[in-house]
């Protein structure tokens, strides 16, 4: 049951018979020629190198800390809403369950 099925190749149907002419193809090398190496200039530097000032890593600094703490605003707002909720459908739950215990008592 667990084991695969290997499907078994069916055997052709109908005459089958070889191509009627075999051409031979030869095989002609290509001229090899070799490629020149790209040369960098050596005056210009591949990249830009960045420095860091005083101010830009204040800046930086500021900016995480910015975004963290309007991350975290809203990760604890999503969590009180849904802990508001929660609470309110469990007032919801329990205003319904003693109006039926009670209209179950007056019959």
């Amino acid at each position: 049951m667990f084991r695969p099925k290997i499907p078994t190749m069916p055997a052709p149907t109908g005459h089958i018979s070889p191509p009627a002419v075999v051409e031979p193809t030869t095989i002609v090398p290509a001229a090899q020629t070799p490629q020149p190496a790209p040369v960098a200039p050596a005056s210009a530097p591949s990249r830009p190198t960045v420095q860091l000032t005083p101010g830009t890593a204040l800046a930086l600094v500021g900016g995480g800390t910015g975004v963290v703490l309007v991350v975290g605003a809203v990760l604890v707002s999503m969590l009180l809403a849904v802990a508001i909720t929660g609470a309110s459908v469990a007032v919801c739950a329990v205003v319904l369950r003693s109006l039926l215990t009670s209209e179950t008592k007056r019959c």
